[in-house]
């Protein structure tokens, strides 16, 4: 398991694969090809975006402010069009943004570009709002979303007020006939993740679904003592939900390893980065390989008043290697 330094001009605040070259839209754009060296791309941004995401399957992409209310959608190098969220605590939670592709073909945005807790399904190439009709949103912020393989499902690790953090499961083509079915509890039973506080999450396949929880727990002493907790997953726990069977596949502690708020899948394992790179088992939650001497920012949940960015990772789709960002270079981690 060997970790190679290729160097960089300057902190990349995003990554994604091309290929086997490693590419930043921030920033203007930078790509690092097979043989390590980084040349730039022939436009610059006049605005201080400092995070982005890249579509795995479709010629999409964005860059905006993780704290902020303004972000821009791209086609290649080319800008498509500005993109916009709520201010209210906009400096207090991630900005929630994903990018797609339907079960239909269509490549989508999913973003909130008005309310906090109105989410919305757009087409990516026209801006068509494909999500209509009269809403009635609960108060969830929210942030962390991600799109199933297959484009059946949409992911939101949010929070509400107390605050803590929480996770919420939609049907996109039942969001496409009734918009308001994004705004109420979803398909994730709130009994089943109502033990700790969901801080991370990310799908395993079209039909699994991990989710990692924090330290924080909902229920105190007292209430356990008064009535007993429903069958939820516990803090500091990694568990796997099927959305077909509509229950828990796994359920583990995770020891000595908080989740942070970024999972990236690797077939039957996950991907942790809280202060360094893991390797874990989603069906058991052990430790199969980490990386101490890999540095990322300790980023306990998706909000809260510190300023700590995500850490900014990409795993290669063969699932072979790991790029993680750093300050003065990208650390390339091959996978055992």
């Amino acid at each position: 398991m060997t970790v190679e330094l290729i160097p960089v001009k300057a902190t990349p605040r995003s990554l994604a694969w091309q290929g086997d070259a490693l590419v930043s839209v921030v920033g203007g754009g930078r790509r690092w090809g097979p043989d390590r060296s980084e040349s730039r791309a022939l436009f610059e941004w006049g605005f201080p975006f400092d995070a982005g995401t890249t579509s795995v399957t479709g010629p999409y992409s964005a860059v905006y402010q993780e704290r902020g209310t303004k972000g821009v959608l791209l086609e290649g190098g080319r800008s498509l069009r500005e993109l916009n969220r709520s201010y209210y605590r906009a400096l207090n939670t991630d900005y929630p943004l994903a990018l797609g592709t339907l079960g239909d073909g269509r490549d989508v945005l999913v973003h909130c570009p008005e309310e906090f807790n109105v989410l919305q399904i757009e087409d990516a190439a026209t801006g068509e709002r494909l999500t209509t009709g009269s809403r009635e949103p609960e108060d969830i912020f929210h942030s962390r979303l991600s799109l199933s393989p297959d484009g059946r499902h949409l992911l939101s690790v949010g929070w509400f007020w107390q605050p803590f953090g929480i996770a919420m499961v939609c049907d996109t083509a039942l969001a496409l006939t009734d918009a308001s079915t994004l705004d109420g509890d979803g398909l994730l039973p709130l009994a089943a993740v109502s033990g700790g506080e969901v801080t991370a999450g990310c799908w395993l396949d079209a039909d699994r679904l991990v989710l990692a929880t924090g330290a924080e727990e909902w229920y105190d002493a007292e209430e356990r003592a008064t009535a007993p907790p429903p069958p939820a997953l516990a803090p500091r726990h990694l568990g796997v939900w099927s959305m077909a069977e509509g229950n828990w596949l796994h359920r583990n502690a995770v020891p000595d390893a908080d989740p942070g708020v970024l999972l990236l899948p690797r077939g039957d394992q996950v991907v942790s980065l809280h202060g360094h790179p893991r390797l874990l088992d989603a069906a058991t939650g052990r430790i199969a390989a980490e990386w101490p001497e890999v540095p990322v920012p300790l980023k306990a949940t998706c909000f809260g008043y510190s300023r700590t960015p995500t850490p900014v990772a990409a795993l290669h789709p063969d699932g072979t290697r790991l790029a993680v960002a750093q300050a003065e270079s990208i650390a390339l981690i091959t996978l055992p």
